[in-house]
């Protein structure tokens, strides 16, 4: 949240995603009606207004939710990718891992055709391991394609530049 009237300097998730994709030190104030945001060499100024939609925006930028036939993704706002079956609420139907990377790191351990039994990794299994190969076919980043429904087997597809 922006400080009050006796500009208080904050230093919140905002602030270190403009750091971060800047490179820059930032800091955030608030003067009255205003809000004021410094980077070395640069200070931009906005109504409250115009903060809190900006905040409103990238708050829906970090949560994103995609839903596919049978799996949904989400980005959420803390950086972590969740997994889940499509139409269903318990935890049992979905894996969180901290960040879309590390499902990219999972994904790139599998041989060129795997299963679910080649979905090894720390707490997920039977269902959570067949929900994990469906939604790698049917996520666009991942070029695999479903091969098999019995046993459920997925195929990567070669790559043309070599990576």
């Amino acid at each position: 949240m922006i400080g009050g009237e006796f500009g208080v300097v904050c230093h919140g998730v905002l602030t270190l995603l403009i750091e971060k994709f800047s490179g820059d030190e930032v800091s955030v104030r608030s003067d009255g009606d205003r809000v004021v945001v410094s980077l070395p060499g640069r200070t931009h100024t906005v109504s409250r207004d115009a903060a809190a939609a900006l905040r409103a925006e990238l708050g829906e930028a970090l949560t994103e939710r995609c839903e596919y036939v049978h799996t949904v993704g989400t980005h959420r706002a803390d950086g972590s990718y969740v997994v889940s079956r499509r139409g269903a609420d318990s935890s049992g139907h979905r894996k969180v891992f901290d960040g879309f990377a590390a499902l990219r790191e999972q994904y790139a351990t599998l041989p060129a055709t795997f299963t679910a039994a080649d979905v090894d990794m720390p707490g997920v299994t039977g269902g959570r391991r067949h929900l994990l190969v469906r939604h790698v076919v049917e996520h666009p980043v991942f070029d695999c394609t479903l091969t098999a429904r019995q046993p459920l087997t997925a195929e990567k597809r070669p790559s043309e530049g070599g990576g």
